[in-house]
């Protein structure tokens, strides 16, 4: 018998190979994608995180334990910290200072996705919520370490690949598969619906992210 993780990863299969053959990561893979994207992703991703530690902070105090607590106080916050290290040296490289993330404006694929991960960690059971925060961490994690295996060492955009390669990253996202089954083997089968609901709709927002930065999708002009 698979755990809940292993059943909901193979539920979206099919998403996760159309988020491999997206533009933004078929170009990231060789190198060729441009600046000007990859600068406004970077700006959205962090804009992301920010939101994204907030409800990982909720996950944690809401979790039925002290370990629950821990893990995600020490792998998965300290995974984030590593990521919001990673952009503020892509944005300063870029010429564009971290400060300014205080005031920029979050795509509507950014605002869609933190709206759905904080009204689900506010107002859903918990196991909901661990179940919405995993493919952030998990698709990452696969996508980087393929990309990995494929980019050349003088890729330009290798600082990003190798973060989310990296067996420190891997090590998180194993954490949080753990917490996740957990929480799904000792909940109702009613949650347990809800939960796989939570995790496809990441999935997909995480197809729309990316989608979103390579078209460099915004809101319409007033």
């Amino acid at each position: 018998m698979t755990g809940f993780s292993d059943s909901a990863w193979q539920r979206t299969a099919r998403l996760r190979a159309s988020i491999d053959a997206l533009p933004f990561n078929t170009e990231l893979t060789d190198g060729t994608l441009s600046v000007e994207r990859f600068r406004g992703y970077i700006m959205q991703d962090a804009l992301y995180l920010g939101q994204y530690s907030r409800v990982l902070a909720i996950a944690g105090a809401r979790g039925p334990d002290a370990t629950t607590l821990r893990a995600f106080a020490s792998s998965a916050l300290e995974a984030v910290a590593v990521e919001q290290a990673l952009h503020e040296q892509y944005l300063t490289q870029f010429g564009v200072d971290p400060a300014s993330l205080a005031t920029a404006e979050p795509s509507p694929d950014c605002l869609g996705y933190t709206s759905f991960l904080l009204a689900t960690a506010y107002h859903d059971a918990w196991e909901v919520t661990a179940a919405a925060l995993l493919p952030c961490f998990w698709i990452y994690w696969d996508v980087g370490s393929r990309i990995a295996k494929q980019a050349d060492a003088a890729n330009p955009y290798r600082a990003w690949i190798d973060t989310y390669a990296d067996e420190g990253f891997g090590q998180a996202v194993r954490t949080v598969i753990g917490i996740t089954d957990r929480a799904a083997a000792d909940t109702t089968d009613a949650v347990r619906v809800r939960m796989l609901n939570a995790f496809i709709r990441s999935s997909q927002y995480e197809w729309l992210f990316w989608d979103g930065a390579y078209r460099q999708r915004g809101w319409p002009t007033l």
